[in-house]
């Protein structure tokens, strides 16, 4: 406990401007999801409160909240068990994100204008430009506002609400990858690739180019996971 402690206290930003009770759910949620507390580890709120010297109601709240979720689970007269994600969660989440991010982006490029379009080439051309400067949290923002951007355009909120969820989920991971200056450049290709693909309304073009993206994705996902279940059973 004393470890898993440690890790939650190193994911938790008190610098940033929230409620404690949102930054200590967020801090879990993220150990839970890099697989810093291992499947089946219990949480105890009592010890996580004196160890972390941080009152009980927030972790009372953060561990509701990841019930709800499904990242850890109520065992009646046991307490609080991690359920964590898998690599089969993974290829799982992926392969919805798939389908929704194809019919997403074929959806706003048919009512997407002129501008919009040149809204987000302007959207690539500053992400390239801050990648040459190695700005990565920066880059990682852009990467997020392209997805965001045709979501948006989509004009289809429950879609957007649906993937923006399920990219919950992997966001950590991602993050970790595209700090790979290698993984940041293909990404960046491929986004490249994906706004040519609906400039030319071309939806097999763009099916192709978000599966083969999402792929990629994927791959470096599964490769950060990999590693943490492997740092973790040592």
């Amino acid at each position: 406990m004393n470890n898993i402690s440690e890790v939650v206290s190193q994911n938790l930003d008190l610098t940033v401007n929230k409620p404690l009770k949102f930054l200590v759910y967020e801090a879990f949620r993220k150990t839970i999801i890099l697989g810093q507390i291992p499947a089946g580890e219990r949480i105890n709120e009592k010890e996580f409160s004196e160890r972390m010297n941080i009152s009980r109601t927030p972790i009372r709240f953060a561990l509701r909240k990841l019930v709800d979720e499904d990242l850890v689970e109520h065992v009646p007269g046991i307490g609080i068990i991690v359920k964590g994600i898998n690599t089969n969660d993974a290829h799982e989440i992926y392969a919805i994100r798939k389908s929704l991010d194809v019919l997403a982006t074929i959806t706003a490029m048919q009512k997407m204008t002129k501008e919009d379009f040149e809204d987000l080439k302007n959207l690539l051309e500053e992400t390239e430009q801050l990648n040459e400067m190695d700005e990565i949290e920066e880059v990682l923002i852009r990467f997020s506002q392209f997805n965001e951007f045709i979501y948006e355009k989509s004009q289809m909120l429950r879609l957007k609400s649906i993937v923006m969820k399920l990219q919950e989920y992997v966001i950590y991971f991602r993050d970790i990858a595209i700090h790979s200056k290698e993984r940041r450049n293909k990404a960046l290709v491929e986004h490249w690739a994906i706004y040519e693909g609906m400039l030319e309304q071309n939806e097999e073009k763009i099916e192709a180019l978000i599966t083969e993206h999402l792929n990629d994705s994927l791959s470096f996902v599964i490769k950060e996971m990999d590693v943490l279940l492997n740092d973790s059973s040592r």
